[in-house]
């Protein structure tokens, strides 16, 4: 009965999919053709296709195939595995935004039209933002609350940059291995001493997403070494503590989430 499910399962996934090709091709280009010049009907294709058509796609699939299991990354906004989760510090916000100021880094800006626009034209011009915005990544059911980053050299595409997320204290008595810890949750009120959960990665480059084929930050594929490179930094200057290591989501070797290289750990530190 369950190879059954499955099987019925991927054979509506691969309808869906042949739907997606035929709208976008049959449908959106067609018409975009008849209306425009070839290569503004390419592009509104893209557009339609990458941002609109193909992210809904995916998160139909995700839901048909019922992926269920205990987070140790976190998901675009198509549900898609992102980033892995790697590094915990426990302290307030004020305390997470003094021990990154200190270090050097400077606080993304909220991603709206205006910060999107810039970041845009600062990465084509190669221009310096170095409080640009991040691409939202969710985790507990939410967006990222709060995210740092620092510029390698003076060019946007490069940088070393890591997002967070507060989650209550009563938390840390639950083990990571449990679905009950990654639940959906509210964000604690902002003078709480809290979790701050992150996920840090070193941006390359440009590159294009998986499937929904959306612009975005290539990524170096070791996150074990920019995790490695922030406990460095705020260590060597004495901005956190109590440095230990637990594991994240199952307890397995290194392994690849999307395309990077994981050793499942996640290093925990106590604000100073």
């Amino acid at each position: 009965m369950r190879r059954l499910i499955r099987l019925m399962q991927r054979l509506l996934v691969l309808a869906l999919g042949v739907l997606t090709v035929w709208l976008i091709v049959f449908v959106v280009f067609d018409t975009a053709d008849q209306r425009l010049p070839w290569i503004a009907a390419v592009a509104v294709t893209y557009a339609v296709a990458a941002y609109v058509i193909l992210p809904r796609a995916v998160r139909t699939g995700l839901k048909i195939l019922q992926r269920k299991s205990i987070p140790s990354f976190t998901v675009t906004g198509d549900g898609l595995p992102a980033d892995p989760v790697n590094l915990v510090l426990v302290g307030t916000l004020a305390e997470l935004r003094e021990a990154f100021s200190a270090a050097g880094w400077t606080e993304a800006e909220p991603l709206t039209l205006t910060s999107s626009w810039r970041m845009a034209r600062a990465f084509v011009l190669n221009e310096p933002y170095p409080a640009a915005p991040f691409s939202t990544l969710h985790l507990f059911g939410r967006g990222q609350d709060i995210g740092f980053q620092r510029p390698i050299g003076d060019s946007p595409r490069q940088r070393h940059h890591v997002r967070f997320w507060a989650l209550g204290l009563e938390r840390a008595e639950m083990p990571l291995s449990t679905p009950e810890f990654w639940l959906g949750t509210d964000r604690p009120p902002e003078g709480d001493r809290v979790l701050w959960v992150g996920a840090a990665t070193r941006d390359t480059g440009l590159s294009l997403t998986r499937l929904t084929f959306q612009i975005t930050h290539a990524t170096d594929d070791d996150t074990n070494a920019e995790r490695d490179f922030i406990v460095a930094e705020l260590t060597e200057r004495r901005l956190i503590e109590d440095v230990t290591w637990v594991r994240a989501g199952e307890a397995l070797p290194v392994r690849r989430v999307n395309h990077y290289t994981a050793d499942g750990e996640i290093t925990v530190a106590r604000l100073a």
